[in-house]
């Protein structure tokens, strides 16, 4: 069967080949909404890329479906490493693709994120002209009208964009990403292309066919969604100000760049320069004076803020993305950032108590209640491996010693053997979490984050308990208890008569008492042998008073003989029986 679906799958890419190569005009883009019109300085700039597009607009079909081939994948999909190495061959917006998919956890097994992350692309800057004429189409104006300066040699450059230094005329130092022309018809052509290989490609996980298979189709189309929110630096800027706006408690604290709005179009993004280096860099940090311990427990409170005070945190928060400048840590790059309800909060507060508490039962609800159940699920055996994550993690273990990364990975595998699917914000929750963890065990290893946590939902508890409706619901509760509790003699009473009437039988099943039960029919059973052996030795002595004959000698009939005998015999046999345990 295998062979046979590798061999269609074969056949199904071949005609797909031969009808790319075939038509000269290549795939219809669908056209979500008109192409964007080039300035006309960027339509000289980028003359040679346009005509260059035109032609691969042509070929490029049949250039993927090449590439797919050469790496073999209607044999035995896709795995991990095939993945990574056909994205990099493909080129710049796949490695961006790529590099999205890394942190879908959620649509990815985790053996494809892992390999993901191995992406690094160094790209080509930009021409300066070009990205000088991508921000005077965008803005309106000329450079030299919006900046006191301007550097052309960008801070950095990627698939998508790249990032330039610049001083505006008030004197504010900004960053401007400017992303590159042409990208959005690329990739809206890439991803028509993708889609008609995504119903014949399939993705296998470790174990080969034993492994986890995705749908390709599904997969691409929520990537293409990404993707293009991720081309609207608009999302970006909303994400900056939302996150801004909700999440930065005190800015002498912890802070992020403002976003300058004027300059901050769907393929510009403006915002305040932050002056500082990654916190990767913990010797500078110490060399200027700070303690790795306080910028760390900066970092770790204010992303508990978010999680649990407002519900919206930064979703990738790595190293490159925690910036430390005039002293305090800045989170930075909001292309992505998670949300939780507080209905979820309070469910995570559910799973963080009954871990503290080692409450196996209180946690079983809790991830039930989290994800959607299967008819798999059954709730023994999740008690059962629930039993052993408690005694994993929390027997003889302090708060302060619990590893938050082992923990929460430990506990989505329990969900996943459990037939459990935890909704897409607890996935990208645990995620954030478990690299926030990373961030600060590599800071400053002596502070713990679930140690944290764990206090947060404690005075959260606190916060929330409402002593007046406790005593109305447990006055409730035991008027309730009452009520039923009056009834029981009455229900009593009648079952008794239904059961004297003969209408109602009981049957009674003891459990438990089984090893006591065989001990007293072995007892009983050996009284009943002794009684009988006396019972036989009396017979005998009332036989010897008769003439029953035959007579064996000294008056004493056979019959009385055999009896002696044998009434011994039965009697020591049973007494033996009852003194051994």
């Amino acid at each position: 069967m295998a062979n046979e679906k590798d061999n269609a799958q074969e056949s199904r890419l071949k005609e797909i080949i031969k009808e790319q190569l075939d038509n000269e005009e290549g795939v219809e883009v669908r056209e979500d909404k008109p192409e964007r019109k080039l300035s006309e300085k960027l339509s000289k700039l980028l003359s040679k890329e346009v005509a260059y597009m035109k032609v691969k607009k042509k070929t490029r079909g049949a250039e993927i479906m090449g590439i797919f081939a050469k790496h073999n994948f209607y044999a035995n999909g896709l795995t991990p490493v095939e993945l990574r190495t056909t994205l990099e061959d493909l080129g710049p917006t796949y490695v961006k693709i790529g590099q999205i998919m890394s942190s879908r956890t959620d649509l990815f097994p985790e053996s494809y994120c892992e390999e993901l992350v191995k992406l690094r692309q160094s790209v080509q800057p930009l021409d300066p002209e070009v990205a000088r004429a991508v921000i005077e189409q965008e803005t309106g104006k000329k450079i030299d009208e919006i900046y006191d300066e301007f550097r052309d040699k960008p801070l950095g450059s990627a698939s998508i964009g790249q990032v330039h230094y610049g001083v505006l005329k008030d004197g504010t130092k900004v960053v401007t990403k400017v992303q590159r022309p042409l990208i959005a018809e690329m990739t809206d052509q890439d991803f028509e292309l993708l889609k008609q290989l995504g119903s014949i490609v399939n993705m296998v996980g470790e174990g080969g066919d034993n492994g986890n298979m995705v749908d390709l189709l599904s997969v691409v189309e929520e990537l293409e969604k990404v993707t293009k929110e991720e081309l609207d630096f608009r999302n970006e800027a909303d994400n900056t100000r939302l996150f801004r706006e909700k999440c930065i408690e005190d800015d002498g604290e912890v802070s992020c760049p403002r976003i300058i709005d004027e300059l901050s179009t769907e393929r510009i993004l403006t915002m305040t320069y932050v002056d500082g280096y990654s916190i990767s860099d913990k010797e500078r940090i110490v060399e200027e004076g700070y303690s790795l311990e306080d910028v760390g427990e900066k970092i770790v409170k204010s992303y508990v803020h978010q999680v649990l005070d407002v519900g919206i945190f930064h979703a990738d928060p790595h190293q490159g993305n925690i910036m430390f400048s005039e002293g305090k840590p800045y989170w930075i790059d909001f292309g992505m950032i998670g949300t939780i309800s507080e209905a979820n909060v309070n469910l995570i507060s559910e799973v963080v108590l009954g871990v503290i508490q080692g409450d196996a039962d209180a946690l079983a609800t809790a991830a039930m209640s989290a994800g959607t159940t299967s008819a798999k699920t059954d709730r023994g055996r999740l008690m059962q491996d629930l039993d052993g994550f408690l005694d994993q993690y929390m027997s003889g273990t302090s708060i302060a010693d619990v590893n938050v990364d082992d923990m929460l990975s430990s506990f989505g595998d329990l969900a996943t053997r459990n037939y459990i699917v935890l909704p897409s914000e607890f996935t990208m929750l645990l995620r954030s979490l478990i690299m926030i963890e990373g961030v600060i065990e590599e800071m400053c290893p002596a502070l713990n984050l679930f140690e944290i946590l764990s206090g947060k939902f404690m005075e959260r508890a606190k916060k929330n308990f409402d002593l007046k409706q406790s005593l109305i619901d447990v006055g409730t509760e035991a008027l309730s208890l009452g009520k039923k509790a009056s009834k029981i003699p009455a229900l009593a009473a009648d079952a008794l008569k239904d059961i004297v009437k003969g209408n109602m039988k009981v049957n009674l099943e003891f459990t438990g008492y089984e090893p006591l039960v065989k001990a007293l029919e072995k007892m009983v059973k050996n009284i009943v042998l002794a009684v009988f052996a006396c019972v036989i030795f009396f017979g005998s002595c009332l036989l010897c008073l008769t003439e029953v004959g035959p007579d064996v000698g000294g008056n004493m009939p056979l019959l009385s003989e055999v009896g002696f005998l044998f009434s011994i015999a039965l009697g020591i046999y049973s007494v033996k029986q009852m003194s051994e345990k």
